[in-house]
């Protein structure tokens, strides 16, 4: 009985070495990174991007509410407004009866907010982790959304803005697609952009995760795979929230860390963008007590400073208009400006 006691104890240590001090010395490599001074030269290049919701293109916005984006945005550094004009039916196409006020937008932008580009936002639910979705695998499919992207530049878009979820790590057919897209925004000279996911905190982490889950991991793409789709689009923002983190100082430290490896392989010709959370939920994977708009802004200047601060082609993406708050605004423009 005794041996067995022993043999147990050291099991259960053998557990607690395995379970959680990794997770211990990673919250203190995350606390470490979120610590240190801001460099003065890491903040706004007038390059941000502001996610805004449906009711800009489907009749609820007036101009009284154009007037008011206007103001809001005036001494920003917000370039662009990525407009959620979808989402895309399963089978890539989209109906223009979805967009029915995207002229009134796009002409108000242009008039009241000069220099301010207005891109259409597509996306939908793909299907990597179910029966139901878009299939990138289908090469149908795929036209058909670089048919929906030429259709709603023909609307008047300046641009088109993808966000395509679950999407795991290391999809050719998602790089297929954007080879795709690409032609079609060079030949009109606008802009295309993605919404992307984290990379990797550790190497390998997405393939760990997709082992214990089963079904591949949406949570994390590789550094090298994120790297690839940043080569072939002009803007890529990174979904910098629903980081599961637990506390503030740890956020802080994460999206130091995230704005550092999407750095170290998103080329000069591209524009890097960091996702701020303007919205505010309390689940499992979104703390809105941690996940803050002061600790995004602050990571991610510590992330540029560390790691390439002469870059231009930066800046911060907010997430989303419907669900921001007075505060938002004031800690973004208070830490980044």
């Amino acid at each position: 009985m005794r041996r067995w006691w022993r043999r147990g104890r050291w099991w259960v240590l053998g557990l607690v070495l395995v379970l959680v001090v990794p997770p211990l010395f990673g919250a203190l490599a995350l606390r470490v990174s979120y610590a240190g001074d801001l460099r003065d030269d890491a903040r706004t290049r007038g390059k941000d991007a502001f996610w805004i919701g449906h009711a800009w293109v489907d009749g609820r916005k007036k101009d009284a509410d154009l007037t008011e984006l206007a103001a809001r945005l005036k001494g920003t550094g917000i370039r662009d407004l990525y407009v959620h004009a979808g989402p895309l039916e399963h089978d890539g196409t989209l109906p223009a009866a979805r967009y029915p006020r995207a002229k009134w937008l796009v002409d108000g932008v242009h008039r009241t907010m000069p220099g301010i580009r207005v891109q259409a936002w597509l996306g939908d639910v793909l299907a990597t982790e179910g029966p139901v979705g878009l299939r990138l695998e289908d090469a149908g499919s795929r036209r058909a959304v670089v048919g929906s992207a030429r259709q709603v530049l023909d609307a008047g878009f300046d641009g088109v803005h993808f966000d395509l979820e679950p999407l795991h790590s290391d999809d050719r057919d998602y790089l297929s697609l954007l080879d795709d897209l690409g032609k079609l925004t060079r030949a009109r000279k606008v802009p295309l952009s993605v919404a992307a996911h984290q990379i990797d905190p550790l190497p390998g982490a997405h393939t760990a995760l997709g082992a214990v889950s089963g079904n591949g991991s949406e949570k994390w793409w590789s550094q090298e795979f994120f790297g690839e789709v940043a080569r072939r689009v002009d803007q890529i923002a990174v979904m910098s929230y629903d980081t599961w983190m637990p506390l503030e100082s740890l956020y802080g430290g994460y999206v130091a860390q995230q704005t550092s490896l999407a750095l170290e392989v998103t080329p000069e010709s591209t524009d890097l963008l960091m996702g701020l959370p303007f919205f505010h939920e309390d689940d499992l994977g979104h703390h809105e007590n941690a996940e803050t708009v002061a600790a995004a802004v602050r990571g991610a200047r510590l992330g540029l400073g560390r790691t390439d601060p002469g870059r231009e082609r930066f800046g911060l993406a907010l997430y989303v208009d419907f669900a921001a708050r007075e505060e938002d605004w004031t800690a973004y423009r208070e830490g980044w400006h």
